[in-house]
């Protein structure tokens, strides 16, 4: 049985994969969190009732191998870059319910009353493993200590998943495997581990899958990994950092962090619900009831993580499986693969202290390909976008409406809406809500752009700045409804650019929210009154440009 269209009466969860508290931010990590950020503020502007949560990845073998690199504890490492992404993420528009992080006392107590449920009902067992072992160091060598050879194939992998292939790697499969601490090669050693009965889940996660909603990308190549039989999975490691395993045998063992970082999802919504009220939110009726719409918004490379391992973590508690699991490309810069060593990187901070609005990103990534698709950014693409699109298309339609508005008419003039301009604004409704529907984020933005379009071609058209003597009520007419797209653009537009939308409604003379506006509002009459408009976009020159250019082969040129 298919899902309901959203807006559904049931609540809805959007969820972002968790960056790792490992580092700065640049442009090509935002792709995943725009995008949530666009489908929650989407699907409320059809009405539909969403939290919208994340939090930083704590554990794991990076932040252990840099906090060791840089001499402090991984707890005090990686809590440092939590809080920065605590105030990077509100600067580009990325507005969470809650932002936790996996190593605090929620998700702790969470993830082992989880693990605790699987091993009563039978779904873990013990069983011993060959792990990697660094002998000069005499110490275990799990995922990221490690790297290798994917024998899947052939690309270099760390000991837990391959980059290219996207495969997850069980402890072993490695082939040539060597110590990124003292690059030896890997011996071995037997230990006694913990592993979740995957396999048995096989027949529920055909179904699963059959189910799922979202990108193709993230429906497809689970069928493929399912078809090829699955292994049960290791879930602990021989590590001091992460969240202790609960049961018995596992007193030196810690949970992978594949078990515990999706875990902070619920965590997180929890947190949400405590915070506001079960009654403004429940997160137990999202996650416990089988009631909640659950979408997880994230990077390609962790598909696995989120069609097999994740839905069986639920399936074998009870839980509320996802409805949807929407998986971004990969974005690259100037052709070439994003990279922290290389410096090869837009950085956050780089882009904001240029003075560049973060609405123009937002609208870049959003509308320049599907979702699921790769994106090259460079700054020439980005320059023409905005000062073609934003500022020719959207920019100058706006503008010119409201100033001719303010000046002949002091604001909205009387009158109605003619069925033509009516029929167009009900058509991208339609194509909004089709796209939300769709999870493209891509759709819904065109909608309002389109709705742009057609603005500039209708005043064009009819040149009411031609009537104001010959034909003054043609001319009140024609502005009336071209405030009206005005007001629908505005609406349409606000979960791509919701600074942007915001002041566009200031404009308008509103005096709600336009993030409170929904689709049923865009055939209201618009304020009686307002002023005149400032422009939204400012151009970018190629002074800039070839200065934004200059910073950036300098940074590499500096590494």
């Amino acid at each position: 049985m298919g899902h309901k269209r959203f807006p559904t009466e049931t609540p809805a969860v959007v969820t972002c994969g968790l960056p790792y508290a490992n580092g700065k931010l640049h442009l090509g990590h935002l792709r995943t969190y725009v995008g949530g950020d666009v489908l929650t503020r989407g699907l409320r502007t059809l009405g539909q009732r969403t939290a919208f949560v994340s939090g930083s990845d704590m554990h794991g073998t990076p932040i252990a191998v840099n906090a060791r690199q840089d001499g402090v504890s991984p707890e005090s490492f990686a809590l440092k870059w939590h809080e920065t992404y605590q105030t990077t993420f509100p600067r580009f528009h990325i507005e969470f319910d809650n932002y936790g992080h996996t190593h605090d006392e929620a998700n702790t107590a969470l993830t082992q009353e989880i693990v605790n449920t699987l091993d009563e009902r039978g779904y873990i067992y013990e069983s011993e493993l060959d792990v990697a072992w660094d002998a000069e160091l005499d110490q275990p060598l799990p995922d990221r200590y490690i790297e290798g050879t994917c024998p899947y194939c052939g690309a270099t992998a760390r000991g837990d998943e391959c980059e290219n292939c996207g495969r997850h790697l069980e402890p072993g499969e490695l082939e040539q495997p060597h110590s990124i601490l003292t690059d030896n090669p890997a011996t071995y050693r037997t230990r006694r581990h913990k592993f979740f009965r995957l396999s048995e889940f096989e027949d529920y996660l055909r179904e699963f899958i059959d189910r799922l909603e979202g990108t193709s990308n993230a429906k497809n190549q689970p069928r493929e990994w399912i078809e090829n039989e699955l292994r049960d999975w290791n879930i602990t490691r021989d590590l001091d950092w992460g969240i202790d395993y609960p049961g018995d045998g596992g007193d030196d063992l810690v949970l992978y962090v594949w078990v515990d970082a999706p875990v902070e999802y619920i965590a997180s919504t929890k947190q949400y619900s405590d915070r506001v009220g079960t009654a403004t939110f429940d997160w137990e009726q999202a996650w416990k009831q089988g009631d909640g719409e659950l979408i997880h918004v994230i990077g390609r490379d962790i598909i696995q993580h989120h069609t097999v391992f994740w839905p069986a973590m639920l399936h074998g508690v009870d839980y509320t499986e996802p409805r949807a699991v929407v998986a971004s490309g990969f974005m690259t810069l100037d052709g070439d693969a994003f990279s922290t060593s290389r410096q090869h990187a837009v950085w956050v901070d780089d882009y904001l202290d240029a003075g560049l609005d973060p609405d123009l990103y937002r609208y870049y990534i959003t509308t320049g390909t599907g979702f699921q698709h790769d994106l090259d950014f460079s700054w020439e693409h980005f320059q023409e976008r905005v000062n073609d699109e934003l500022i020719g298309t959207i920019g100058n339609f706006c503008y010119r409406t409201l100033l001719f508005a303010a000046r002949n008419y002091e604001g909205a003039p009387d009158g109605t809406i003619g069925a033509d301009v009516r029929d167009r604004i009900g058509e991208a409704c339609t194509a909004f809500q089709d796209g939300i529907n769709a999870y493209s984020t891509r759709e819904a933005a065109n909608a309002g752009v389109g709705l742009a379009r057609f603005g500039n071609q209708y005043l064009q058209r009819h040149e009411p700045w031609t009537l104001t003597d010959s034909d003054p009520e043609r001319a009140m007419q024609v502005i009336r409804e071209c405030i009206q797209l005005v007001k629908a653009i505005a609406i349409l537009l606000e979960p791509v650019m919701p600074g942007k939308s915001a002041q566009l409604w200031e404009q308008l003379g509103e005096t709600s929210s336009v993030q409170t506006a929904t689709l049923d509002t865009v055939v209201e009459p618009p304020a009686a009154a307002f002023g005149e408009p400032s422009e939204l976009f400012e151009p970018i020159s190629n002074e800039q440009i070839d200065d934004l250019n200059e910073q950036l082969r300098n940074q590499r040129t500096e590494e």
